[in-house]
């Protein structure tokens, strides 16, 4: 009977290599995460924003509570946490713990009363509907380009250009103009994944 290779744990990064492995995070790196955090975060709960996302995502790296393998690019490593953290937030929100109290303004003419009451923070149905028509039109819009449907299915990944242009076998000159016309498309079409 053939023998089952055992798996070798991933080696993971210290915490002083994960430090120095998001200090060398460039500008480029952080707009692509930031893209990356605002498409997790849309039909999140309102008090759940990409930034947060973001944030969360770096500070587990930072205090350790996520180890970082040694070969897994740091951006592509964020993204996945942003991608369980999203998840994490609908599993909360769908066993009922997505409920928060707010404090409502008092009433006019009324004595002084703190009144209460339970707000659903899900999204709402035009903020749903809003998200899966703008994911629908980057779609059409792209329609023709597999190319660059390729290149969007490797960001909402989290790779980085480097390894999005080995998983396409797109030349660094290609992969530039694909970006470029994706860019200007988008950009036309008022597809900006800025939140709304």
């Amino acid at each position: 009977m053939p023998q089952i290779p055992a798996l070798i744990p991933a080696q993971m990064l210290s915490p002083a290599e994960q430090a120095l492995a998001l200090k060398l995070v460039t500008e480029m790196d952080l707009l692509r995460l930031k893209a990356i955090a605002r498409l997790h975060a849309r039909g999140l709960p309102p008090d759940v924003g990409w930034d947060d996302l973001l944030q969360e995502a770096i500070t587990r790296v930072l205090v350790g509570s996520r180890k970082v393998p040694e070969d897994v690019p740091v951006v592509a490593f964020i993204a996945g946490i942003m991608r369980s953290l999203r998840t994490e937030h609908w599993r909360r929100h769908a066993r009922g713990f997505g409920r928060e109290r707010v404090l409502l303004d008092h009433t006019a003419g009324e004595p002084e009363r703190d009144i209460i009451e339970l707000r659903d923070p899900s999204p709402t149905p035009e903020r749903a509907l809003a998200a899966e028509q703008e994911l629908l039109a980057i779609a059409r819009l792209f329609a023709d380009d597999p190319v660059a449907l390729r290149i969007l299915a490797c960001l909402a990944e989290g790779m980085s250009a480097e390894q999005i242009r080995v998983v396409t076998g797109l030349s660094k000159t290609d992969y530039d103009s694909a970006r470029k016309r994706m860019r200007r498309a988008l950009l036309r079409e008022g597809l900006t994944c800025q939140p709304k």
